[in-house]
């Protein structure tokens, strides 16, 4: 394909060239005619008749070049409109494979994403998982990545009924697809924990009473469950991984990730934003907003 392209240009180029530049004709022409005339000196010694053919071809082709050169307007244009195309067939040639590929890639992941939309869409009911002994999110590390988690609420049944579900089935994906398994660090949040956490800095969180979506049963922490502990350290390559992973398949059940937020990323955060709802809370964010 590339070697056809490599000759169909520069053969596009000439024929614009000849078509729009009569001094370009006639310098053809000229060249023509010594060509043939060289052709008749060095064939002196063969038959008359060769001779004959040579200059009758030559002086052929230089009434053609001449002919060329009268063509009316109409003529013109269609050759410069046959030459545009010749143009135009490598970087359409390019783009067509390019995009054959992309489209074959986003087709693939958007089959994924409206599978999963799907089961919701059709009323399955997915179970929370039994309750896990408070113990293992009181270790050092757990308090380092999510301060005072001890307290924090992991009941399902305060989360949003949509909400809950979407966040299910991203359990279910992250444990069946990638190995991931999901623990829930805290779900819903008082606005009092809220003004707790906020007084802790901006480190924390951004968000005072009211401005988060945890508010409203719309927003959870989770992390993973491993040998029997939970992990959710960031500067663990598996963790970091499995973070990756869990807001691929969170953004693809329409939910917003807090790893892409830009001032304060928060990995193991996913909410389930509604219009107005912390807007009628009067903090006048939005959907725009970045609590946490």
């Amino acid at each position: 394909m590339l070697f056809v392209l490599a000759l169909l240009f520069p053969l596009a180029v000439l024929a614009a060239a000849l078509a729009f530049f009569p001094e370009w004709r006639q310098h053809v022409s000229l060249r023509v005619g010594s060509a043939a005339q060289r052709l008749q000196q060095r064939g002196a010694s063969t038959t008359a008749s060769m001779r004959e053919g040579t200059l009758a071809a030559g002086a052929l082709l230089g009434d053609e070049v001449g002919r060329w050169g009268n063509l009316a307007w109409r003529r013109r244009r269609l050759l410069l409109l046959s030459a545009l195309v010749l143009l135009l067939l490598p970087g359409v040639a390019v783009w067509w494979a390019l995009s054959h590929r992309v489209d074959s890639y986003d087709h693939t992941v958007a089959q994924d994403v409206d599978e999963h939309v799907a089961m919701l869409l059709q009323g399955e009911q997915l179970v929370p998982p039994p309750p896990l002994p408070p113990a293992l999110f009181s270790t050092p590390e757990v308090n380092e990545w999510h301060p005072l988690a001890q307290q924090a609420s992991r009941q399902w049944e305060l989360l949003d009924d949509e909400f809950r579900q979407r966040l299910l089935q991203v359990f279910r994906v992250m444990e069946e697809r990638y190995g991931y398994r999901m623990v829930l660090v805290e779900g819903y949040r008082s606005p009092e924990r809220q003004a707790q956490l906020a007084a802790l800095g901006p480190t924390v969180t951004l968000a005072n009473a009211g401005a988060s979506y945890h508010q409203y049963g719309l927003a959870a922490d989770c992390a993973f469950m491993r040998d029997g502990k939970v992990a959710i350290s960031e500067r663990d390559p598996w963790v970091a991984r499995g973070y990756e992973l869990y807001g691929e398949v969170a953004a693809s059940l329409g939910m917003t990730w807090g790893g892409s937020w830009r001032r304060l990323r928060d990995l193991g955060h996913v909410e389930l934003r509604r219009p107005g709802v912390l807007r009628a809370a009067g903090q006048g964010g939005g959907s725009t907003a970045e609590p946490s």
